[in-house]
């Protein structure tokens, strides 16, 4: 593949391009009007090198023609710029050419440049938002005929290939979008041709210098590494041609600079500490042959298990068939791939193998693009939108099995919970627990490759907010995603509820239901809201009753009452709050408030006893973080073991308004000396004065403020 793309890279003719195409596909009568048309459509036009602009759209379709036999594609590929670039219409292309190849040069159309002036003006942002619509118009255009996304990889890659007559801001942008857009689209499509090229070629401009680094040494003991591998491969020759009556095909490759780059920052090594430069390609005829192999080599060469992977048992999601393993031979290690004939092509091909071969002898099958479908394309955060799907398409996989066999690919780090939600949206919703290789475990225990998952199953729904940054995959994040605004949506309006009720108890239980009101959700965080809610019906109550109820009415007054960081208001005298024991909010945790009396307690907003509080309709009343600033500060401290010594430092502290958050005090009991570790949060952020307070009563042995990057 690296011999045919310097080739398309080489060529700058109209007539050579020609010549191309023809090498890859037979030219028929309706691509040889194409590309009549395309040239004819693009006379006027030059690309940035000075060549033809007709040169481009005919060595994406050689290109397309390389890798499918589908002519729609390879004629589409011809027409991409035609609807953008020149003034013919969709519709005279539909006209001409019908509506197969019209949809896929419509959904390549509106593939377009995002303009820059639709964007925020910051550059980073810019940047971001400018890859996200892009990848979101990829896989929209897409969604119906993956033909779009194959043509668009095809074009993106011959775009790469004449970079270098564009300015090095353009080269650096274009490789960037490359490396993050087209590059993961391509490994999930399991092109990984095109995948490896578009990332080298994206490192060469991105990061030019470690390219060079790389090449370099590649090219120093490039001789000398082969020869080593060459030596390895007439050994496993020889050691195959005693079970084989035919020549098995055994290839040496390299590994692509921009996955050795990536091993050299990942593990933090040097070139010269990565061991597997080559690896050792064996191609067979059929699946039995591949195991026949792979017991030669392990028999005769000392495997490492913890790299072997059988991929043919277990294909990729991408439809990726071979069998990794690793052996030892005279000291050093060697990378082997076991895979047949069919199996390279679709490893080479990916997608676009069922195209290039559906009219040959090989029956490839329809490629499996449920991904594509599950996407949350509608996702109207861009930035959120973007940052998911990347992790969709470009993870490293774990596979794991139901208990009845079924195969699940996961992406790496996944937990039980993602697993029940990959099942089905009900189960996850329902999971209580679950077990694993069947011991019981957590629904957060983090999956292996090969382990049998059950899940157990409750009759009532859960919801598990805090989750949504543990769970990986994004059916299960966005399944939590649905079920917390739900539940928050019913939270608000049972609070909100709640509140007026409670100021208007002394008229009558429920004054909502005498005069409903509306968007009283809007009540929970919006104090203006509430009093205006209040003033509507008050006025209502005025106006229709009679002097006795103007009386009570008058007692509805709000007014503010504060402990330590919380506010409340209400029109009942409030004496004192409490955090309940069932979960503890933090400092700014969204929160609700519960009258007991003259007591108030907070509840965490998603606390499920709360919920059940607010539909058993406690009174409640509006409650909020007071808007003061609050620090927070870690400190260790050494007090003398003397009795009252610990009690003197927290009274010395709450003097200067301090609140404790944790304590944790020394548990030798015969030292003169204990170590104490004291969280807490202040008003007052000049640590140094804070430390300055400590020292008054205790020696301080460290003091980290939350700002600090020990937090």
């Amino acid at each position: 593949m690296e011999k045919y793309l310097s080739l398309i890279k080489n060529i700058n003719t109209i007539e050579g391009a020609i010549e191309a195409l023809a090498s890859s596909i037979v030219i028929s009568p309706i691509i040889q009007k194409a590309v009549s048309f395309c040239i004819d459509a693009h006379q006027l036009q030059t690309r940035k090198s000075g060549e033809p602009y007709a040169v481009h759209p005919i060595l994406v379709a050689a290109i397309t023609a390389h890798y499918s036999s589908d002519e729609a594609m390879v004629i589409a590929a011809l027409l991409h710029d035609i609807v953008e670039d020149t003034a013919f219409t969709l519709d005279e292309i539909r006209a001409i050419y019908g509506n197969d190849i019209g949809n896929i040069v419509d959904g390549l159309t509106k593939i377009t440049e995002i303009r820059v002036t639709e964007l925020s003006n910051s550059q980073e942002k810019e940047k971001l938002l400018k890859s996200a619509m892009t990848f979101r118009k990829m896989l929209i255009a897409s969604i119906d005929d993956v033909r779009v996304l194959l043509v668009k990889l095809f074009d993106r890659t011959h775009n790469m290939l004449t970079l270098d007559a564009l300015s090095k801001e353009k080269q650096f942008r274009i490789s960037e979008e490359t490396l993050v857009v087209y590059a993961p689209i391509a490994h999930r499509l399991g092109m990984s041709t095109i995948k490896n090229t578009l990332e080298d070629l994206s490192f060469y401009y991105i990061y030019p210098d470690e390219y060079k680094k790389i090449d370099e040494y590649i090219q120093n003991y490039q001789e000398k590494i082969q020869n080593t591998f060459n030596y390895f491969i007439e050994n496993i020759r020889n050691v195959l041609a005693d079970e084989f009556d035919y020549s098995i095909q055994i290839d040496s490759r390299r590994k692509h600079y921009y996955s050795i780059y990536l091993k050299i920052q990942r593990k933090g090594i040097t070139i010269d500490e990565v061991l597997d430069l080559l690896a050792i390609r064996i191609i067979t005829n059929t699946p039995l042959e591949c195991y026949k192999v792979l017991g030669c080599i392990h028999t005769r060469y000392m495997p490492l298990i913890s790299r072997f992977k059988d991929y043919i048992a277990i294909p990729k999601e991408n439809g990726y068939q071979t069998i990794h393993t690793t052996v030892f031979y005279n000291t050093k290690i060697f990378e082997i791939q076991i895979r047949t004939k069919d199996m390279h092509k679709i490893a080479e091909f990916g997608v676009a193998a069922h195209w290039k071969y559906k009219n040959g002898q090989n029956n490839f099958k329809e490629p499996n693009l449920n991904w594509l479908h599950t996407l949350e394309i509608d996702n109207d955060n861009l930035e959120e939108f973007y940052d998911e799907t990347k992790k969709e398409l470009f993870y490293e996989e774990i596979i794991v099995y139901s208990p009845k066999g079924e195969l699940f690919t996961m992406p790496r780090g996944s937990c039980a919970y993602d697993f029940a939600y990959m099942i089905h949206t009900d189960l996850g919703n329902k999971a209580i627990d679950c077990y694993v290789n069947k011991v019981k475990k957590p629904l957060i225990h983090e999956l292996r490759s090969g382990d049998i998952v059950s899940i157990n199953k409750g009759d009532k729904i859960i919801t598990r907010c805090s989750w949504i940054n543990i769970v990986k995959t994004t059916k299960a994040k966005k399944s939590i995603k649905n079920l917390c605004q739900n539940r928050h949506k019913q939270i608000n309006i049972l609070n909100g509820k709640n509140i007026l009720n409670t100021i208007f108890s002394r008229y009558t239980s429920n004054i909502l239901e005498q005069y409903p009101q509306e968007k009283v959700y809007k009540v929970v965080d919006n104090l203006d809201h509430l009093r205006h809610l209040k003033k509507l019906i008050e006025t209502i109550i005025r106006d229709e009753l009679g002097i006795f109820a103007r009386i009570k009415v008058q007692q509805v007054n709000l007014k503010e009452y504060k402990f330590e960081n919380l506010v409340f208001y209400s029109n009942f005298s409030l004496t004192s709050c409490s955090f309940d024991h069932c979960c503890h909010p933090k400092l700014n945790d969204e929160i609700v408030a519960f009258k007991d009396g003259r007591d108030v307690i907070v509840h965490h907003k998603m606390c499920e006893n709360a919920y059940l509080l607010m539909k058993e309709k406690q009174p409640m009343v509006f409650c909020k973080w007071s808007d003061d600033k609050y620090y927070v500060y870690k400190m260790v401290v050494s007090l003398k073991s003397i009795k009252g010594e610990l009690a003197r430092l927290l009274t010395h502290l709450s003097n200067y308004d301090a609140t404790i958050l944790f304590i944790e005090y020394g548990k030798d009991k015969h030292s003169h000396t204990q170590y104490c570790t004291i969280n807490f949060e202040i008003k007052n952020n000049n640590s140094e004065k804070i430390k300055k307070i400590v020292n008054q009563k205790a020696k301080i042995i460290e003091f980290y403020s939350g700002d600090d990057a020990y937090k």
